[in-house]
């Protein structure tokens, strides 16, 4: 039963639009209503009227370690006993700042941020800076937050509403913004062929926002050499995938190397923050060394930052829980698609380390598109039979799950038996 969650779901309508602060969490993608929570512990969820769920969305990707960690539980205790806010300089932020340059040999330098669509939004403007051109190209389906000039066929919550762009973003903010389709290269050339005026190229490398959908090295290797040829920038936003796919992100697996990157909340470790990190050359165009500007009174938080070096620090010093998160991501859908093949049932599965995606049709997915044609409705009578079993997947076929240290065996064995009894149902 979800009674309080019923309950407190109509009281949340009447003073926040929708009844929640980020649209996807409203279930629209799969009906039913939204569980509020409680509690996380570990590899679980607790909500309001305290059932209990195996957590495959982690805060949607950052809590790799699981719900309250006790090493960043008490990185964030002892430095909030400092003060949560200065709007000044501290130790922290150079020290988090080192943890992530050591790690890449493609950035030197690092700002901060409060989120993801902060640090797209910021990457962007710094590669129209640099390069003095305007217009930008993104990849139909790919979500890079909520600025204005990348509300254009966007994945993530706004295809769940079946909505390709926003009400209330002027044309002429949407003009210099050209779409491609994913994993598309004559595509990707005609761009090129259309416009002189292209400052950068954005791309999820692993998009997690049409479910999990990687782009080819073929594709990688063909943006980096057309960007190299036009003087273009080329960003990798890996607000989802930093740190996730691999210790490195998607940038230590691929040999496709990016100008300019962008971090999201997994460097927080499930604290607001983002960042966007680039060469000490790109990096000088920024205020105050340069003329680019960007700002943030709470940039740099202490306890964010506090709770970053905490969990980056345990990553570095446990490399191996890659493998041991691969492992159980591949566990997990290899199981998932042998029980629905049982079943009759076409499931197509994907991981990349940690994170993993799985649609309803007969052929995987390789761009927005396809993924488009997949069975929605099966995956929303999944996803609610998944919750009454006690097992929370994310609440939309456009996002991508993640799997934590947390997460046993048991667990996803028995996400597995619960599965199958589902797809015995649909």
């Amino acid at each position: 039963m979800i009674t309080n969650s019923i309950n407190a779901y109509e009281e949340a309508k009447q003073v926040i639009p929708g009844g929640v602060d980020s649209p996807v969490r409203a279930f629209k993608g799969v009906g039913g209503t939204p569980v509020f929570i409680d509690r996380g512990e570990g590899a679980y969820l607790f909500d309001i009227d305290d059932n209990k769920y195996v957590d495959f969305v982690q805060s949607w990707g950052p809590l790799i370690f699981g719900h309250a960690d006790k090493d960043i539980e008490n990185a964030v205790i002892q430095t909030a006993k400092k003060g949560l806010s200065f709007g000044a300089p501290t130790l922290l932020e150079t020290e988090l700042a080192n943890e992530i340059v050591e790690m890449f040999d493609c950035i030197d330098k690092v700002r901060f941020v409060s989120s993801g669509t902060e640090a797209v939004m910021s990457a962007i403007r710094l590669a129209r800076g640099v390069t003095g051109k305007n217009d930008i190209v993104k990849f139909i389906g790919c979500y890079h937050g909520h600025s204005d000039s990348l509300l254009v066929s966007a994945g993530s919550g706004l295809a769940t509403f079946g909505t390709p762009s926003s009400p209330g973003v002027p044309a002429d903010l949407t003009k210099h913004t050209l779409l491609c389709e994913y994993n598309n290269i004559e595509n990707l050339r005609r761009c090129f062929s259309d416009s002189k005026d292209i400052s950068c190229v954005i791309i999820e490398p692993i998009a997690g926002n049409m479910g999990l959908v990687p782009a080819s090295k073929e594709f990688l290797a063909e943006i980096r050499k057309l960007c190299d040829e036009s003087g273009a920038l080329l960003i990798f936003d890996e607000v989802m995938s930093g740190f996730r796919a691999s210790l490195k992100g998607a940038t230590g697996i691929l040999d496709t190397k990016p100008d300019i990157i962008t971090f999201g909340k997994v460097i927080g470790a499930g604290m607001p923050v983002g960042a966007f990190a680039s060469s000490k050359e790109i990096m000088a165009h920024l205020s105050p060394d340069g003329a680019v500007y960007q700002a943030g009174t709470l940039s740099g938080n202490p306890v964010a930052m506090a709770a970053g070096i905490a969990s980056l620090k345990k990553l570095k010093a446990n490399p191996e829980i890659y493998n041991d998160l691969s492992k159980k991501a591949r566990y997990l859908v290899d199981g998932l698609k042998t029980e629905a093949t049982k079943a009759g049932i076409s499931l197509q599965v994907d991981t990349r380390g940690s994170m993993f995606g799985f649609f309803f049709c007969d052929s995987v997915p390789t761009n927005f598109a396809e993924v488009g044609k997949c069975d929605f409705g099966r995956f929303a009578s999944f996803h609610q039979e998944m919750l009454k079993e006690g097992y929370y997947f994310a609440c939309s076929q456009y996002e991508a799950g993640f799997m934590c240290s947390a997460i046993t065996y048991d667990d996803i064995d028995g996400c597995v038996e619960a599965a199958a009894r589902v797809f015995s149902k649909l």
